[in-house]
């Protein structure tokens, strides 16, 4: 329950709701007090539940850390070739997971900050490493991603067992 009291400089005290407690201060202004404190439900998520997912992202990173810079590289590529057939299953109103394209996304992040720390490792500038970031995008040979090839193999492994 909240209490309101307006002190004007003539000592004239207006309350709003039961009467707090007077004190003799040199305040002059609005007073706002809180009787009773509140108490904020604890939440359903236990604590067990983010320590799993700490996990999980502390192994997908120590994987990660063991590929060299040129495998990070090629699985970028291939993770964002993926993205774009997300994006083409999901304008052709085609199902799939929404979640994957969150998980895409915070995977590439984490590749190109292990990409980025090696490279501050090396000492190379921030400057410098935008631009050779251009130079490899510009020499990246376009490909399809890894599912385009698997329905392909599945479509003429298909193709041979009718023949």
């Amino acid at each position: 329950m909240l209490s309101l009291s307006v002190t004007s400089p003539s000592s004239s005290t207006t309350s709003f709701l039961p009467k707090p407690l007077q004190f003799k201060t040199s305040f002059n202004g609005i007073r706002l007090r809180q009787p009773n404190t509140c108490t904020i439900p604890a939440t359903n998520r236990t604590a067990s539940a983010s320590v799993v997912m700490m996990a999980k992202r502390e192994e997908q990173l120590k994987e990660i850390r063991t590929k060299t810079t040129e495998q990070i590289n090629d699985e970028v590529v291939e993770l964002k070739g993926e993205l774009v057939m997300l994006r083409i299953q999901k304008s052709a109103r085609n199902e799939f997971k929404s979640s994957d394209f969150r998980n895409m996304r915070k995977t590439i992040a984490r590749l190109l900050t292990v990409k980025r720390e090696r490279e501050i490792e090396e000492g190379i500038s921030k400057r410098l490493s935008r631009k050779l970031d251009k130079q490899w995008k510009k020499n990246i040979v376009v490909k399809p991603p890894p599912t385009v090839l698997r329905l392909r193999e599945e479509e003429a492994a298909a193709e041979a067992a009718e023949a």
